[in-house]
C-alpha cells in the first residue's frame, strides 16, 4: 500500500505520528510537507497531495490542518479529488463505501492519535459500493462544467 500525506503546521505533529504508525505497518508513505510546526498556508499542501493522488501511484491520501476543514477544501479544488473530512470510524467507512473518497482529511487539533489510527484503519479496510457510482458520475460531471 502507498499513501500520500501532507499537512500544515496545525496538523504537523499528528502527521508525524501517523507516518510512523503507517511505516510500522509496512505502508509506503510519501510526505508532501510541511516539515515543522512553523506557520504555513494549508492550501499548498492540500494541492500537493491532491495532484499526487490524481497523478496515480497511491492508494489514497491523508491531509491534515488544525481542523481538517481548510485543507480538505483546498484538496477538493484539484480535479479528480474526492477529499472527505472524517472524524470517526463511521464517517471514514462511509467516505469510502458511498463516496469512494481518495483523500481523507483529519484535524490535527481536533483528532486524537488513537482516533486517527482507528479512522485510518477503518478507511483502509472499507471498499466502495458500486451502487453509488451514479452519484459519483454526477459529481465528476460538475467538474466538467467549469
Amino acid at each position: 500500500m502507498r499513501v500520500a500525506i501532507g499537512s500544515d503546521h496545525g496538523g504537523y505533529s499528528l502527521k508525524e505520528k501517523i507516518k510512523a504508525y503507517l511505516t510500522s505497518q509496512h505502508v509506503d508513505v510519501v510526505d508532501y510537507g510541511t516539515n515543522s510546526n512553523e506557520s504555513v498556508d494549508y492550501p499548498e499542501y492540500g494541492e500537493k497531495v491532491g495532484h499526487a493522488i490524481v497523478g496515480g501511484g497511491f492508494d489514497f491520501g491523508i491531509v491534515l490542518c488544525g481542523t481538517g476543514i481548510g485543507i480538505s477544501i483546498a484538496a477538493n479544488k484539484v480535479k479528480g479529488v474526492r477529499a472527505a473530512l472524517v472524524y470517526d470510524e463511521n464517517t471514514a467507512r462511509l467516505a469510502k463505501e458511498h463516496n469512494n473518497a481518495n483523500i481523507i482529511a483529519l484535524g490535527g487539533r481536533t483528532t486524537t492519535y488513537e482516533n486517527a489510527i482507528s479512522i485510518i484503519n477503518t478507511f483502509m479496510q472499507a471498499t466502495f459500493e458500486s451502487r453509488h457510482q451514479k452519484r459519483l458520475d454526477k459529481i465528476t460531471s460538475i467538474e466538467g462544467k467549469e
